[in-house]
């Protein structure tokens, strides 16, 4: 069984408005708490409809509780729907000790869309996330999504990654019981589906 490797764990969950990253950190909030462990979550957000970041911070220990936000330089754990939004949220949040997850497939923002900003090449991005953190995990979690016929499994899948790189105390049980609290019928076994994707993905990518 996974245990808490830290006091606190801080684990952020990061990417653009609409991706579902709060989502995810409702449901690992849960999970933790069901697990035993005291969570707090709080959520950050740019101009989210438009595109914009949001992150959700978690913030995990066995009995105390910590404010919601974490604080510079203290993530631990970084996992994100969307490249750029790793790195922006490691140069702000991160040290070289946290560990970087993240989807490769690139969101572009409006004004990178109208030609009034740049995205980063992938090449650098990439290059960038691995030299500036303990460990970086990239898989195409919007890739496994489409394969399964929807993208807006992404972030499900996402989660599976999270359990499969071992980087959280968090067990495949423990995402699947919660999901079966909100997800019934075809569409909860079409969510497990995701989750089982991404663990599989975590482990190819160790």
């Amino acid at each position: 069984m996974k245990e808490l490797s830290r006091e606190p764990l801080n684990l952020i969950i990061g990417g653009v408005g609409g991706q579902g990253n709060v989502l995810m950190a409702q449901l690992v909030g849960q999970a933790l708490v069901q697990r035993g462990y005291t969570a707090s979550v709080g959520d950050t957000y740019g101009v989210s409809q438009r595109g914009g970041p949001v992150a959700s911070h978690v913030r995990v220990s066995h009995d105390r509780s910590y404010g919601p936000l974490i604080p510079a330089g203290q993530a631990d754990v970084i996992l994100t729907l969307e490249p750029a939004e790793a790195l922006r949220l490691l140069s702000e949040l991160g040290n070289p000790s946290t560990v970087v997850v993240t989807n490769s497939r690139p969101v572009y923002p409006p004004d990178v869309s109208s030609g009034r900003a740049t995205y980063p090449a992938t090449k650098d991005l990439f290059g960038a996330l691995k030299r500036y953190s303990s460990r970086c995990m990239v898989v195409d979690a919007s890739a496994a999504a489409l394969a399964m016929g929807d993208p807006i499994f992404t972030n499900i899948v996402m989660l599976g990654v999270l359990v499969g790189a071992d980087v959280a105390p968090l067990e495949r049980k423990d995402m699947a019981d919660v999901l079966a609290d909100r997800f019934k019928g075809t569409v909860l076994e079409r969510n497990l589906a995701a989750l089982d994707r991404g663990i599989a993905l975590a482990r190819e990518a160790r």
